[in-house]
């Protein structure tokens, strides 16, 4: 499967929207979003979707809401064609985990055992804008393409690059991804990409019409129900308290877009009671 992922010879610049950010790519879009469907809908053979259709509605809403915005931001700044070939999706399944992801492409997962922390759909933006900054931000490709970096002279794969009339330097570099067997749902980023999509969510909740401000309370529960636990959703993010320091740091900017008026407003409470983090969270607490 990830052998066959077509790899760029050479590097292409890009630039990160909202953050300005310039990230050297050496993987094609069609490859990256191809891979990740595929990984996505193996996940979904065997994921029990939630049966709660109140909260499952409310899962698809926010999402819908903040793709709206995402696409109408992306357009207005001359970005459509970045995103011109996302598939956005979202389900809600029943996992006890506090956990969500998102794979690139906009196919997104939301864990039931989030909702209890996230308690309204304002804080389940700032969870599902954090998650779709990542895809929009090309992260997965970034990582892939640093790895690739890493390990240009692993020759893995060479029979499957010979058969497809690759160069040596394609050869090469895409025996970095067969060896790692890259899998974006388990994908740990970086810690400097984390904030940069703390950073972007934060904007695309307020263009969805969300109010960011709701962004510190939420990390704030976070912080306090994941003390002395390990969380896969945290594993790789700044601090508690740099997290919600940067946040603050970028609230003047949230609230110029929000400010603007967005798509939604609509809060809910969820009905669930409070739960503990468990071992493996995507959104993560786990500090390195």
């Amino acid at each position: 499967m990830v052998a066959a992922v077509v790899l760029a010879s050479c590097g292409t610049s890009h630039t990160v929207p909202i953050t300005g950010r310039t990230q050297s790519l050496m993987v094609e879009d069609g490859q990256v979003l191809g891979l990740a469907t595929q990984q996505y809908q193996e996940f979904m053979k065997t994921a029990k979707l939630s049966t709660d259709a109140a909260k499952t509605a409310m899962v698809k809403r926010v999402g819908q809401n903040l793709a709206n915005a995402v696409t109408n931001y992306m357009t207005a700044n001359g970005l459509a064609s970045e995103i011109a070939n996302f598939n956005w999706t979202f389900n809600l399944v029943q996992d006890k985990q506090v956990n969500a992801w998102c794979m690139p492409g906009g196919l997104i997962v939301v864990y039931e055992g989030i909702l209890p922390v996230t308690q309204d759909e304002a804080s389940l933006a700032i969870v599902l804008g954090h998650e779709i900054a990542h895809a929009v931000a090309r992260h997965s490709a970034e990582q892939m393409s640093t790895q690739m970096k890493q390990q240009q002279g692993l020759q893995v794969g060479a029979a499957v690059a010979g058969m497809l009339g690759m160069g040596t330097n394609t050869t090469s570099l895409i025996g970095a991804v067969v060896a790692n067997g890259f899998n974006f749902k388990n994908l740990s980023y970086s810690r400097s990409h984390e904030s940069e999509a703390d950073h972007m969510g934060l904007i695309f909740a307020a263009l969805a019409g969300y109010d960011p401000q709701t962004a510190i309370t939420f990390w704030q529960r976070m912080a306090a129900q994941s003390s002395n636990k390990t969380s896969e959703f945290l594993s790789d993010h700044p601090s508690d308290e740099t997290r919600i320091r940067q946040i603050q740091g970028w609230m003047p900017e949230a609230l110029k877009y929000y400010k603007k008026g967005g798509t939604t407003t609509t809060s809910a409470s969820s009905s669930a009671s409070p739960v503990k983090a468990t071992k493996t969270f995507h959104i993560s607490t786990k500090k390195k």
